[in-house]
């Protein structure tokens, strides 16, 4: 196979979730009133960055194996701590966000111990992990409230030079600063590893214990760091059981989408935050047609299994499963 055929092949779940998002994309913004500004840029992106950043959370877990549905909890139990620390002067606002950025690491260190060392199932896991984070949340913000430095948050929600969406930067500096390096570490390699076959790599002297453990730690961060924006964008905190929920299966749906494989050692978090780019984009879709919400889980299905069956058709035309991996 020559190497652009097999580039093409390796990354086919990440390039049909891109061209299906500028496709969906360039119909949203015909039939909006308003054409492609930068006011609508930015709202679109403000959206869907948050989905993206908790899809790339769910991304890595899923490549060992696994399946964290603590993040949709993690992504309000930050949205809840940042309403109540991430204020006053700007140099105490970053303080508070770091506070809860390594809040979502703890978490998710929490999630990889248990896995590991416990040697519980992740689902089962993170079940019940997120039941608990979600309490911690309930427990800060018991009614909806809280405020949050504005300064940042403006920044954050609004324009660089007037133009580009500042919330889009932001994803781009986690893709460049966080994704890349950590595909590229031994860690990352190891969960990969770890998701193909976790006792060939264990042999093979990939530190397992490790791997799962940074995987789960990483999701808390991206988890915690989706809630942080949450909370520049509503100015607020809220402990809504619903919206973890929503994000959590969102989530899923984003990683499939974007052609990571949910038995894991396979796919990419580029993939998955163009997977979020589609489902947000329907929602949009719905509006500038002016249909009713209630037709959004349908679209939103119909794409997944779309996108399912594109992922298939690769494993029922091989006839070795070694052709998975040449």
């Amino acid at each position: 196979m020559s190497d652009w055929r097999y580039h093409i092949s390796h990354n086919l779940g990440t390039l049909t979730a891109i061209s299906l998002f500028v496709l969906m994309f360039v119909i949203y913004i015909s039939n909006h009133e308003a054409g492609l500004n930068p006011a609508v840029a930015t709202t679109a992106a403000n959206k869907a960055v948050l989905l993206a950043l908790v899809a790339m959370a769910q991304t890595i877990p899923v490549l060992t194996r696994g399946l964290d549905l603590s993040v949709g909890s993690v992504f309000v139990l930050a949205n809840c701590l940042a309403s109540a620390i991430v204020v006053g002067t700007i140099g105490q606002g970053l303080l508070g966000c770091v506070a809860v950025l390594l809040l979502g690491v703890v978490c998710g260190f929490i999630n990889g111990a248990i896995v590991v060392w416990g040697r519980l199932q992740p689902i089962i896991t993170t079940l019940a992990t997120g039941a608990v984070f979600y309490g911690i949340a309930l427990w800060i913000r018991p009614t909806p409230g809280g405020d949050v430095q504005y300064d940042i948050a403006d920044f954050v929600t609004g324009q660089l030079f007037g133009t580009v969406p500042t919330a889009l930067v932001v994803l781009l500096v986690v893709v460049l600063l966080v994704w890349i390096p950590y595909r590229s570490s031994p860690l990352g390699r190891g969960a990969y590893a770890v998701g193909s076959n976790e006792q060939a790599a264990y042999m093979s002297g990939v530190p397992v214990e490790k791997a799962k453990i940074a995987a789960y730690a990483l999701a808390g961060f991206l988890a915690s760091l989706g809630g942080l924006i949450l909370t520049f964008n509503t100015y607020s905190g809220e402990a809504s059981a619903a919206i973890g929920g929503t994000y959590t299966l969102n989530s899923i749906a984003a990683v499939v989408i974007g052609g990571t494989s949910l038995f894991g050692g396979w796919g990419s978090a580029i993939g998955s935050v163009f997977g979020a780019f589609v489902l947000r984009t329907i929602e949009d879709l719905l509006f500038v047609f002016d249909l009713p919400p209630l037709w959004q889980p349908l679209f939103q299905g119909v794409v997944l299994l779309v996108a399912i069956s594109l992922g298939a058709v690769r494993v029922f035309r091989i006839r070795n499963r070694l052709e998975l991996f040449t």
